[in-house]
């Protein structure tokens, strides 16, 4: 049985919702960048997939699309980003790469918003690009 955590909620409502949103042709990726569990084997695990390229702290989803490529780190309500993916938000913005905290849909559409991603919605809409 698979234990479900807020996070991974909120992750999977993200995901659906830019599959949804985004053109057709942009790429959402998840990088699942660590064991869950404890232990000797995990450890063992964690050293397999180091050594294969995961990189502590990488965001939980990459947004390419339209030239742009955006991470997006999704929490809870409640949850904190933890040194290693602070250390990782530092050096993406200083690549000059967007980079934004997510706890809800809401948060992620605005984080498009932000980083100039458009959406199929925005670029339906004629009256919001006169606006723009």
């Amino acid at each position: 049985m698979t234990r479900r955590t807020p996070e991974a909620e909120i992750q999977r409502a993200i995901v659906h919702t830019l599959r949804i949103v985004l053109p057709r042709d942009a790429i959402i990726h998840h990088s699942a960048n660590e064991v869950g569990s404890s232990g000797n084997a995990a450890r063992q695990r964690q050293a397999i997939l180091t050594g294969m390229g995961v990189f502590s702290g990488f965001a939980d989803l990459i947004i390419l699309a339209g030239g742009q490529v955006l991470f997006l780190e999704v929490k809870s309500p409640s949850g904190r980003l933890s040194p290693s993916q602070k250390a990782f938000r530092d050096m993406v913005k200083a690549q000059g790469f967007g980079w934004a905290l997510v706890r809800s849909v809401e948060d992620a559409l605005g984080a498009l918003a932000d980083h100039g991603i458009t959406t199929r919605v925005q670029a339906m809409n004629p009256r919001r690009r006169a606006c723009a």
